[in-house]
């Protein structure tokens, strides 16, 4: 409890406010947090009350999960259907016990370099089955440098993404559209502490033709979640995760059909 985003962060003012605006999924996933098994379940719980508004992603931490990520990643994406990985420079940034549970299911990951956007050079080339989403072009904190080499990034890696939460300098989000194109860019919203039609506005101020605009607001993670691979038969819950394992499995086990 020392800032708002690993203190708490509220979801129903800020969905109320993406209603306004016509955003109509959502992707989320937990904030900072001592243990993100714990927090994971929490999401779970959060997003089975949004049926059909709400996509989670499960949180994990590159050094202190070490040894149960994938553990961590199956149960999400196999009993929760969570369909991606978040993972923060802060907590470190992605190895390899996370870029191949990553590739196993082909989800994408959302990695925030925090500046460091040399690592996503390693990252990109090291695992070109991976999809990696880079939040707020790079840096939060308006690095320059990191934003340009994102933008690059995005040219030279067919598996490089960036979204536009939090991305003050405007014409980055330019550079990055009309260099690798809008099948490279999603929208960001980083809430709850930004407003999403903030944030969208940035989008509508690009003046894109509606197909290139569609691809950012929705086409391209949707693309980029379809790309999911799964066992033919799947686990799956949308029950609150306290339930009793063995009640979970009789009621949630079908078949799944991509």
């Amino acid at each position: 409890m020392t800032d708002p985003w690993n203190t708490d962060a509220p979801l129903e003012q800020h969905l109320r406010r993406a209603r306004a605006v016509g955003i109509r999924r959502t992707v989320v996933f937990a904030p900072f947090h001592s243990d993100y098994a714990v927090a994971n379940a929490e999401v779970a719980r959060i997003v089975a009350g949004h049926p059909g508004e709400l996509i989670g992603f499960a949180f994990v931490h590159a050094q202190r999960d070490a040894g149960r990520i994938a553990a961590m990643v199956e149960r999400a994406v196999l009993r929760w259907r969570f369909r991606g990985i978040k993972v923060h420079g802060k907590d470190g940034l992605p190895g390899r016990e996370i870029c191949e549970v990553a590739a196993r299911f082909r989800i994408p990951v959302l990695v925030d370099v925090i500046g460091r956007a040399h690592v996503v050079e390693m990252l990109a080339s090291r695992y070109p089955q991976v999809d990696f989403i880079i939040p707020h072009l790079g840096s939060f904190g308006d690095d320059w440098k990191a934003q340009q080499m994102v933008c690059d990034q995005l040219v030279r890696y067919p598996n490089v993404y960036a979204d536009t939460s939090g991305v003050r300098r405007f014409d980055y989000i330019v550079q990055a559209v009309e260099r690798a194109g809008a099948r490279k860019v999603l929208f960001g919203s980083d809430g709850p502490w930004l407003h999403p039609g903030v944030e969208l506005y940035k989008i509508r101020a690009l003046e894109l033709p509606p197909a290139q605009e569609a691809l950012i607001l929705g086409g391209n993670i949707c693309r980029l979640l379809r790309k999911i691979r799964l066992p033919r038969r799947a686990a799956f819950s949308a029950l609150p995760p306290q339930r009793p394992a063995a009640v979970q499995e009789i009621e949630a086990v079908r078949e799944y059909e991509l």
